[in-house]
């Protein structure tokens, strides 16, 4: 069907108060009892593990399966061998220097006799810290002592006719003058986190407590998890609002079972769903009361492993307008109705059939998609998702919560879970830092240098410095939206070149003061290779403005290369509070510098000046849904030297291969509709460079679009709400 789907403004809000830093004395309260610190003398630095999870090399490998990285993964069943000869070594490099205290081995059969361990601070110049000629094996506990950034075991003899073999390499010490008290890793998950079994009595009438809390409140400070076991729920319609996640908390999703629904419908918006943003749905089945799910939604509202026994409905009721989303490892035995959705991205799922599009609707590794047929209907298939990781998740593993990780997968086809299989990594709570409303960045950055994971429970984190994530494999993971917002102008976190640092579930929300970025992924000049276990950033959102005033030069920066950004909404706000041209001033979105960098579900808008700007060889992006900023006062405003705007998507000029599918740019220039936009995308012309299946279109007339891409596509078209397309370029 054609219509004019426009995004409306939302009228003027109350102003809205953040929470406030609380009074010196009560942080330091706070923070003491946080730590454990105790109150009758002053706290004693305590050593802290500070090599789990760092960067680790050695002379050799045995084979694929004992690689150097297996002896600091804090995993006691993985383990690095060497070849079968004399010398070997293992090198840890821990980040920055330390005040080194003990070193902890946990050799496999394949011992050392004769072995040193080696400090140094840059790598190159080593001294001896400890060694012997008279090695045991098993666990040995060293005392060491000296300033260093880099340990090694260096191995003389071996004590078989087999390689060195470590389970695990653990080096402790303390930096900046202080490690501790050591921060406790676990505990329990705070007020906003409500976990729900069975038997718990009146789980309606608390979930619905909860949806009329957040069922409008679109910029408030509500944040909430609702958390089910393990088990059956019957007669259950829960209706999910603003910054609210539901999950199961089985290791697959047919262990938690709804004979019920899960519901986002538009009513608090007189019908109209395009500002249903920022909640999730994951790790659960449902037996719909009628069939049929509905989940009609727009940007920021994830469908993650979830088990539908029916059809899912994407449309509010009454079919008003709605603005696009995303699923990812669901499987929905009936058929998907989007209806009135401008467009969708689907990932690697099983659908029972798909009924119709509108604008762009764009799948990939999804069992059941129809073919690809753009522009008309519109849409685009790719038969398998090139390279995926599925999202962490919290799970209950009996009594103990765990955080399971998905393996990486490569050409993925479907669920990852099908058949009961589930192939990955189980974390327990105790190895993260569970962050809980009044934490500060100094504790949250020294739990990360002890060795600990990140779980963000359900709230608003104002921080004054940025959150440092520099070791590999480090989980950073949000429960119900949880919400960082830098003061003082700092980036909100900054990810070292490591390998498999995984990012996911929150929301960055720029501070008053500007900062020059929100989130980068690897330092500039970043350059190392994490081809066999790329960093992941899923379901991670950034806003600027909506909430009150915020800034940021440039939201999102990637400058590791084989990152993977698997769903993000980085959104410049055009309605709520603390917007305007200058208000929420923000000229660039998403900016990737790494080379091999893959995005899939790619929503980025409003940005003053270019929503993505792509400078790494070989990225590739499928699907991508953007708006120019609507409040544009005028053509000079937007000026690019000679060319009237600037592309929501470019590929830089140096750029020798890139590729992207079902790629979509909006105009809706509501201040001036006399402006002209050049081009949506703008990329060399070089045989390496390739797009398929874009668009450009003209919301109700407001500007208009000369050409799609360069100089290529008709312009859009007076006042009709109809797409301008290309379907291959060049």
């Amino acid at each position: 069907m054609s219509v004019a789907l426009v995004r409306p403004s939302r009228p003027p809000m109350a102003v809205l108060h953040r929470w406030r830093a609380l009074g010196f004395a009560l942080v330091t309260a706070l923070v003491a009892a946080l730590l454990g610190v105790a109150q009758a003398g002053p706290a004693q630095a305590a050593p802290v593990l500070l090599s789990q999870g760092s960067p680790v090399t050695a002379s050799s490998e045995e084979n694929g399966g004992t690689a150097a990285r297996n002896a600091v993964d804090g995993d006691g069943g993985t383990r690095w061998s060497s070849a079968f000869s004399d010398p070997q070594w293992l090198r840890i490099d821990l980040g920055s220097p330390a005040a080194l205290s003990r070193v902890e081995l946990a050799w496999e059969a394949a011992y050392a006799k004769s072995y040193r361990i080696e400090l140094s601070t840059d790598g190159s110049t080593w001294r001896n810290a400890y060694s012997t000629t008279t090695g045991q094996g098993g666990n040995e506990t060293l005392t060491v002592s000296g300033e260093a950034r880099y340990v090694r075991l260096t191995g003389t003899e071996r004590a078989t006719g087999y390689g060195y073999s470590l389970w695990e390499f653990k080096v402790f010490g303390t930096r900046d003058g202080g490690g501790g008290p050591e921060i406790p890793g676990g505990g329990d998950l705070g007020p906003n986190v409500h976990v729900f079994d069975p038997s718990t009595p009146d789980i309606q009438g608390k979930v619905d407590a909860i949806f009329r809390q957040q069922e409008s409140d679109q910029f408030g400070l509500g944040r909430h998890a609702l958390l089910f076991k393990p088990g059956t729920y019957n007669n259950l319609n829960a209706q999910i609002g603003f910054y609210t996640q539901i999950a199961g908390l089985g290791l697959h999703p047919n262990a938690t079972t709804f004979n019920g629904d899960v519901t986002v419908d538009a009513g608090w918006f007189n019908g109209n769903a395009t500002q249903n943003f920022w909640r999730a749905a994951e790790n659960l089945t449902l037996n719909p009361v009628n069939g049929t799910n509905r989940w009609a939604v727009s940007q920021a509202a994830p469908f993650r492993r979830m088990h539908v026994k029916g059809g899912l409905n994407l449309a509010p009721d009454g079919y008003g307008w709605a603005s696009g989303g995303y699923i990812a490892d669901s499987k929905i035995d009936g058929t998907v109705g989007p209806y009135s959705q401008q467009q969708w991205y689907t990932r690697d799922s099983s659908v029972g059939g798909w009924t119709n599009a509108v604008w762009n609707m764009t799948f990939s590794g999804v069992q059941g998609a129809p073919a690809t047929s753009y522009p008309n209907p519109p849409y685009t298939t790719l038969d398998t998702t090139p390279i995926s990781r599925e999202k962490p998740f919290l799970y209950l593993d009996g009594n103990e919560y765990k955080v399971f990780v998905p393996e990486k997968r490569v050409n993925a086809r479907g669920v990852s879970w099908d058949g009961g299989s589930q192939r990955g990594e189980s974390i327990p709570l105790d190895r993260f830092y569970v962050v809980k409303q009044g934490a500060t960045a100094a504790t949250i950055n020294a739990a990360l240098a002890q060795g600990l994971n990140l779980l963000f429970t359900p709230g608003v984190y104002h921080l004054d410095r940025t959150i440092e994530v520099n070791r590999a494999n480090t989980v950073v993971l949000g429960l119900g939206l949880a919400t960082i917002i830098p003061d003082n102008g700092v980036t909100a976190m900054k990810v070292a070149d490591v390998d498999g640092v995984k990012l996911a579930g929150f929301l960055i929300d720029a501070g008053p003061v500007n900062s020059p970025t929100l989130l980068e992924v690897g330092p500039q000049g970043a350059s190392a290779d994490h081809a066999a276990n790329p960093t992941t950033v899923q379901d991670v959102f950034i806003r600027i403005g909506g909430a009150g005033p915020g800034k940021a030069t440039t939201s999102l920066v990637v400058n590791s290369d084989d990152v993977i950004i698997d769903h993000t909404w980085v959104w410049r706000a055009d309605h709520g509070q603390g917007w305007g041209w200058e208000t929420n001033r923000a000229d660039y979105g998403v900016r990737v510098n790494g080379d091999d960098v893959l995005a899939t579900g790619l929503f980025v808008e409003h940005f003053n000046k270019y929503d993505v700007e792509w400078y790494g060889e070989r990225g590739r992006t499928i699907f991508f849904q953007n708006e120019k900023a609507y409040d544009a006062p005028n053509q000079a405003a937007i000026q690019n030297g000679s060319t009237k705007g600037y592309a929501a998507y470019r590929v830089d000029d140096s750029v020798e291969q890139h590729e992207g599918w079902g790629l979509g740019s909006y105009c809706y220039y509501n201040v001036d509709p006399t402006i002209i936009q050049e081009h949506g995308f703008k990329a060399p012309v070089k045989p390496g460079v390739k797009f398929h299946n874009l668009l450009v279109v003209s919301l109700g007339g407001h500007g208009q679009y000369q050409h799609v891409i360069n100089n290529i596509g008709a312009p859009t078209s007076g006042t009709s709400t109809i797409p301008s397309t290309v379907v291959n370029f060049p």
